[in-house]
């Protein structure tokens, strides 16, 4: 028996010992495999001596016999490594620990008491995790399974890596890999220095042969902060003074994040109409103006008067724009 068919009949058995009276249909999906392979992989369990019962009908499917479990629940080192991303299939998929994680998922349902177990299934049922964004298509990672695999063997890799200046040639050691916001960003020592990469941006990933020692004391959660912290710092080094309407209150924590809130907690007391006045911390005024352009109506700019003129600019252009009459061709008349 081939190994790989060993650990889908592995899965197999533990699927229906967790969940009990499952369809052919039904484990199928699971497995990923067709209907016709479920069949031929239940008589082969059946042939090595498992009691797998058959229960025919509408309401039928494939069920242990009562008071059958198994005990080979073993975790292989993969499967172990991998369940740090049980509530993230869908990274984990990316990362190739896909068939990895759902077999170490149910190794460990099976391990489990009968509470414990129903437990389990209940926050799985009842709770679903899905980190990207609204609105927001993945950013394509083809690198991404080989550089999480240097990442763990600490291999040296050979990069062509594009910048918003062009492509730049680096030779990087992969401290770590961080999922923020749906998008995969690598942490690697480069030139004696530790850098954050968007692992989409990698065009070409090459391993060199080479092993390195990772930094004594480096801890990525800690630089991770310590990073964010920064750029935040350094992005945010304007503040825009702005009334705003209730709807516009309501928006502001959608549109700017932690960024929003904090000005509203600060915020002064509202006039008859429900406006407030607020101070928000803010990038550079270019963008500034585009982001507080998507507040529309709810919201007037009253400081500083440089963004205050650039936000009347372009709200000047797209009156112009917008005051003629469309033609059914498409031209202004």
């Amino acid at each position: 028996m081939r190994p790989v068919r060993a650990d889908r009949l592995l899965s197999l058995l533990l699927l229906l010992q967790n969940r009990g009276l499952m369809t052919a249909p039904g484990l199928a999906a699971e497995l990923e495999v067709s209907v016709r392979t479920v069949y031929r992989d239940i008589e082969a369990l059946g042939a090595a001596g498992v009691p797998v019962r058959a229960e025919r009908g509408p309401q039928g499917g494939y069920r242990l016999m009562a008071g059958y479990r198994t005990r080979l629940t073993g975790l292989t080192d993969a499967e172990a490594g991998s369940l740090f991303l049980a509530g993230l299939p869908g990274p984990a998929g990316d990362l190739g620990l896909g068939a990895v994680l759902a077999s170490a998922q149910l190794k460990v349902e099976a391990a489990l008491p009968g509470e414990l177990a129903d437990q389990a299934r209940r926050v799985r049922e009842r709770f679903h995790l899905d980190a990207p964004a609204w609105f927001r298509d993945a950013d394509p990672v083809p690198h991404l399974e080989r550089i999480a695999g240097a990442v763990w063997e600490r291999r040296v890799l050979r990069t062509r890596y594009r910048r918003w200046r062009g492509e730049v040639d680096r030779e990087v050691r992969p401290l770590g890999l961080v999922l923020k916001g749906g998008i995969w960003y690598l942490v690697a020592l480069s030139e004696g220095v530790v850098r954050t990469y968007r692992v989409s941006r990698f065009q070409a990933v090459e391993e060199t042969g080479e092993v390195f020692t990772r930094p004594a004391g480096f801890a990525l959660a800690a630089y991770w902060a310590e990073s964010s912290r920064r750029l935040e710092g350094a992005l945010r080094q304007g503040t825009a003074r702005l009334r705003l309407s209730p709807r516009g209150q309501r928006l502001l924590p959608m549109q700017f994040g932690a960024a929003g809130v904090r000005a509203l907690r600060e915020a002064g007391p509202p006039d008859g109409g429900g406006w407030v006045e607020v101070e928000l911390s803010v990038e550079s005024e270019a963008v500034a103006t585009g982001d507080l352009l998507r507040l529309g109506t709810e919201a007037e700019v009253l400081g500083p008067p440089g963004l205050r003129r650039a936000v009347a600019g372009a709200v000047a252009v797209l009156a112009e724009r917008y005051a003629g009459e469309d033609g059914g061709d498409g031209e202004r008349r």
